[in-house]
């Protein structure tokens, strides 16, 4: 039930179809008697920059779940950020503190965590990440954070590679970082972190031939459970990772960022009410 003292959590990003997050969130909520409720809220990129400000207007406003296309926009946006959003370069949760926006990201802390929690091991490993937006920044610099010694990055756009490449160099000098290449041969992991697998028809971020049956593959797309890729590499037999790993990993740390205590994903899996949007 939402009254006058329900507190809103904006689900901000366009478009909002695929979106997962409310039917893990509010079935979450309703179960703890925690009186808050997540709103998925289409907003174009051209109006975001305004929108973001003007939504925290808003008395009864909480906190906000940012998600494609505006994790890199919003950096300029807050008033604070944490060092894992500075070091990816972007923001994907954003709450209000005595007026002031305080910028965070978790979705490199959510896929590392998943990774970790099927029993991988990152520290030495070298990793590929195919993606330099918003959640593939995210991820190289948890990858990086957990002691991978080599880490390739690759984008269609160069400019958003080679500013990812710095900010990992600047901040782990000792990581071995290479560009230009969605090659995925010789890495233990690879992770697809385009939004190629959203649309029918779209092809493969990388080539799966080339990738070992030994190499772990995460996937950041949530449109469907296992998207065109995700079956091109487990009929390899290779182990993975579904987009919504990634997303029930990182909740929790959400959840205590917004000030609603302690969870885990186990508990968010039971009570979550995903469905796919086909």
């Amino acid at each position: 039930m939402i009254d006058g003292a329900t507190k809103l959590i904006a689900h901000i990003g366009y478009p909002t179809e695929s979106f997962k997050s409310p039917m893990i969130y509010n079935p979450y909520f309703e179960k703890r008697g925690i009186n808050a409720v997540v709103v998925p809220m289409g907003c174009k990129a051209e109006d975001y920059g305004a929108f973001l400000k003007l939504v925290f207007r808003l008395s009864n406003m909480h906190g906000a779940l940012i998600t494609m296309p505006h994790k890199i926009t919003t950096l300029g946006l807050v008033d604070e950020a944490s060092v894992a959003a500075k070091i990816a370069g972007a923001c994907n949760a954003v709450r209000v503190d005595h007026g002031r926006l305080i910028g965070d990201m978790f979705d490199g802390e959510g896929f590392v965590r998943g990774i970790l929690k099927k029993g991988r091991k990152l520290a030495g490993a070298k990793a590929l990440v195919c993606g330099c937006g918003g959640v593939g920044s995210a991820i190289a610099a948890s990858l990086a954070k957990a002691g991978v010694a080599g880490l390739g990055v690759f984008d269609a756009f160069p400019q958003a590679m080679s500013e990812l490449s710095g900010r990992l160099r600047t901040h782990h000098p000792a990581l071995h970082v290479s560009q230009g290449s969605a090659d995925p041969a010789g890495y233990d992991f690879v992770v697809n972190a385009t939004p190629l697998g959203m649309k029918q028809g779209d092809p493969l971020p990388m080539d799966a031939a080339r990738i070992a049956p030994s190499t772990f593959v995460g996937e950041v797309v949530m449109k469907e459970e296992i998207t065109p890729f995700l079956a091109a590499v487990r009929a390899k037999g290779c182990d993975y990772q579904i987009g919504t790993d990634m997303l029930f990993e990182q909740i929790p740390a959400y959840i205590e960022f917004f000030g609603f205590g302690a969870t885990t994903s186990d508990e968010l899996r039971e009570v979550a009410q995903i469905h796919y949007v086909s």
